[in-house]
C-alpha cells in the first residue's frame, strides 16, 4: 500500500508499549516492514492520538487536525479513506 501512495501520502506505523524487540519481532512476523515503524514505547503518541488498544489508524491532515479510528479496516477500506483525504 505503501507504493501505491508514494509521494502523495504517508504510512507510519506506531507500535507501542513493548520493548523494541517485541516490536521489531511484530513487523517481521506480520509482514508490515514495507512501511516505516516508531517506537512508543511509553505511550505518548497513542495518548496524544487518543488510541487505547489496537488495531487503530489516525489520519493527520497537513495542518495537523487528525481522525482516530478504532478498529480494524481492511485495505479497501484503508484504501478508500487515504483516497478521500487526499482528494480533500
Amino acid at each position: 500500500m505503501q507504493h501505491q501512495f508514494e509521494g502523495r501520502a504517508r504510512i507510519i506505523g506506531v507500535a507501542s508499549r513493548d520493548t523494541i524487540e517485541q516490536i521489531e519481532a511484530f513487523v517481521a512476523d506480520t509482514g508490515v516492514d514495507t512501511f516505516p515503524h516508531a517506537a512508543d514505547i511509553d505511550g505518548d503518541v497513542w495518548e496524544h492520538y487518543g488510541i487505547s488498544s489496537q488495531p487503530a489508524f489516525v489520519f493527520i491532515n497537513d495542518d495537523g487536525t487528525f481522525d482516530t479510528r478504532l478498529g480494524s479496516l481492511d485495505e479497501d477500506r484503508l484504501t478508500e479513506r487515504v483516497e478521500q483525504l487526499l482528494a480533500s
